[in-house]
């Protein structure tokens, strides 16, 4: 962190200008008190030098007066003089000496700090100098007021005490010339920027060799500290500040620096579910956000939970684009959107909210951040930040044009750049796809490089979140045809993984599924995966054939293809977390036409059964549903396995009483079944005595 209003107030300190009436003081108190000043002054006169120029002098010279005042405190707290005869006006004065050394370390230490920003110090160059000279002026007037006769000094201390105070007196305001000339070379570049006019590469070159930031790494710890330095502001002009110096360093660190260097398959793979799934939010690279936490549509950190009428919670602005492409049915289940009404969801906001504050993560729309810069809300008010933010893709799409042909490490780092930035903002995805991504990163999909590979089929599926981006995607020459083949055998589970989940995203738009569902090999590549991935993957291909099991005509083909009997196996899995997500397959299949084939399955209804019993509200929900259509549609045989199962009025019962109200419904439904089934049984039984007693 660098500057904070509260390090650094507007007002000075008041200061005591008369002692109160005299008093005992606690000698242990006072040994204390003197014990802190020494220590506090030794902590400010070794403070290493600053390794760039901003507040060099100012801090330099602050560090030489509380050097020459630890005399005094050092004669003081080794004095062999009984701590009363310390006059209480003294004590006082040197309690408030002690509050002025605090406040000064604590300012060397954020201008000095690891956790830094060096372009944001440089912009308050004039009030950060302000603030050192208030310190001054209040350590000046504390030691006028300090009885120094009274402390029985030696006279080389009370010299040396006389020389601080009369420097403190004369100390005047102080912006160094140079830090100053750099402020203004920030600010002016800032709006060239703004002007969409292209810095100059030597001139941004000079500039950060100056501000002491000369590699990749560097300009990360700068964008980092940035992002921290943006959550503790309150004006709406430092924020849009912030966004535009995090945009300046971002554009520069790729045009000075060259893109990063990937992380090793091991840890991307560790990460891949975080590469997918956030943001809006912000997050740093590395953390995992829980699933609940998280969108369906976008996979991103919801800010504005919603509930529509199926229960389901999404994004308010990802289920209102849904909604208004013409969209009747709930994305997640598949079931028909009774009403269209918005319903907050703000026990989950307030959870979201407070997980963030743990997290140290922006959640308020106006100071999220993210990967490639400062995002919606704050790069969305600062027309700096977007251009900075414009210019990095165009940047990064023309070097991909370049290293593509050539060098495929050099074209991964480029990717790799690519994928982070894609993954924050719905700005940054529709610059990097208008500059000629999508073409670029199409062929990539078949590069015998894994993380090229990988990191190419992320970048696809982070662009897909984009609406106007799945078009363009659908449209690139053998985009979707690419797409599969890393489904089917990508080099890495992640590329697969990823793989599936851009097809989930892009069969959200009805125009995209009704194409990919006929694409040859799209449902055995998918049904693969979930038989045989890992769990993350597993619920990406779900995710999916959920999707296209919302296309009627595709039932057939994913019924036929293995679909049934794959997510039946996956409901059937205790150590899955994601059954939910496979009983609704088996629900939005049985809905629309695979009910006969899956009362045929062997296991289904003792599976959903299982399901019924044991799993979660929406679990029992969609094995509710699935049970109904089954039995229904698939005739006696299911109908009767089901009435013969032992406690399952019990459980209907149960859904009765506690689930949701379509789960209810469901269910009330599903006891009509097993009571008309139990009536055609009797039936049966009577009809033989009926005949024998007529004869």
């Amino acid at each position: 962190m660098a500057i904070s209003p509260r390090e650094f107030p507007a007002k000075r300190r008041a200061i005591p200008t008369a002692a109160p009436p005299s008093r005992r003081i606690n000698s242990g108190a006072d040994v204390n008190l003197l014990r802190s000043l020494l220590l506090v002054a030794r902590e400010i006169s070794d403070s290493a030098p600053l390794n760039f120029p901003p507040q060099k002098r100012n801090s330099g010279s602050i560090a030489r007066k509380t050097r020459l005042l630890s005399l005094l405190f050092e004669e003081l707290a080794h004095s062999e003089r009984s701590q009363d005869s310390v006059p209480p006006s003294a004590l006082i004065c040197l309690n408030e000496i002690l509050l002025v050394l605090q406040r000064i370390k604590a300012m060397l230490d954020q201008v000095s700090g690891n956790g830094c920003s060096r372009f944001w110090l440089l912009v308050q160059t004039e009030q950060v100098s302000n603030a050192f000279h208030e310190a001054e002026l209040d350590l000046g007037t504390l030691l006028d007021i300090l009885p120094m006769r009274d402390l029985d000094l030696g006279e080389d201390v009370l010299d040396q005490v006389s020389l601080v105070k009369n420097q403190c007196r004369r100390s005047t305001l102080f912006v160094d010339p140079v830090d100053d000339a750099l402020r203004s070379e920030v600010a002016n570049l800032i709006k060239e920027i703004e002007r969409e006019i292209v810095p100059n590469r030597s001139r941004l070159r000079s500039l950060f060799d100056r501000v002491g930031i000369r590699d990749s790494r560097g300009c990360r710890d700068e964008i980092k500290a940035l992002e921290s330095e943006i959550q503790n502001q309150v004006s709406d002009k430092s924020t849009a500040t912030i966004a535009a110096l995090a945009g300046l360093v971002q554009y520069s660190k790729c045009v000075l620096y060259g893109a990063s260097t990937p992380r090793s398959s091991s840890s991307t793979a560790a990460a891949a579910s975080t590469s997918k799934s956030t943001t809006h939010s912000a997050a740093p690279i590395d953390l995992s956000i829980p699933s609940d936490f998280r969108c369906p549509i976008s996979l991103e950190l919801m800010r504005d939970p919603v509930v529509v009428a199926t229960g389901q919670t999404y994004d308010r602005t990802s289920i209102g684009r849904w909604i208004e492409a013409g969209h009747d049915t709930c994305p997640k289940t598949g079931q028909t959107l009774s009403h269209t009404a918005l319903t907050p969801n703000r026990a989950l906001k307030s959870l979201i909210a407070k997980w963030c504050r743990e997290m140290h993560i922006p959640f308020d729309s106006t100071d999220i951040t993210g990967a490639g810069g400062v995002r919606t809300g704050t790069a969305g008010n600062c027309k700096a930040a977007m251009e900075a933010t414009r210019m990095t893709a165009q940047f990064l799409v023309e070097r991909l044009r370049e290293e593509a042909p050539l060098a495929p490490e050099a074209a991964n780092r480029v990717v790799h750049e690519l994928r982070a930035l894609a993954k924050t903002g719905s700005e940054n995805r529709a610059w990097i796809a208008e500059a000629g991504a999508v073409s670029l990163l199409v062929p990539l999909l078949d590069s015998d490089n894994p993380g090229l590979q990988t990191n190419a089929v992320t970048a696809l599926l982070n662009l897909s979140i984009l609406e106007e981006n799945k078009m363009r995607i659908m449209e690139a020459e053998g985009g979707i045809e690419a797409v599969v083949r890393v489904l089917e055998s990508g080099a890495t589970w992640e590329g697969r993984e990823n793989a599936a989940a851009t097809l989930m995203s892009l069969s959200a738009a009805n125009v995209c599924r009704k194409r990919i569902w006929r694409e040859p090999r799209v449902v055995a590549g998918l049904v693969e995966l979930l038989r045989t991935g890992p769990p993350s993957s597993k619920r990406d291909a779900l995710a999916a054939i959920l999707n296209l099991a919302g296309e009627r005509e595709a039932v057939g083909m994913l019924v036929g293809g293995g679909a049934v009997g794959a997510a039946l196996a996956a409901a059937a899995d205790e150590g899955f977390d994601s059954v939910e997500e496979a009983v609704a397959v088996v629900a939005a299949l049985a809905k629309r036409g695979g009910a006969s084939a899956i009362a045929a399955t062997a296991g289904a209804v003792e599976t959903l059964v299982g399901v019924l019993n044991c799993g979660t509200e929406r679990a029992r929900e969609c094995a509710a549903a699935a049970l109904v259509s089954v039995c229904r549609r698939g005739r006696s045989p299911a109908s009767a396995e089901l009435a013969a199962t032992p406690g399952i009025q019990q459980m209907i019962f149960d859904l009765l009483g506690s689930g949701t109200p379509r789960a209810r419904l469901k269910a009330a439904a599903l006891l009509q079944i097993c009571h008309r089934w139990a009536i055609a049984c009797r039936t049966v039984a009577y009809a033989p005595h009926s005949a024998m007693a007529v004869s």
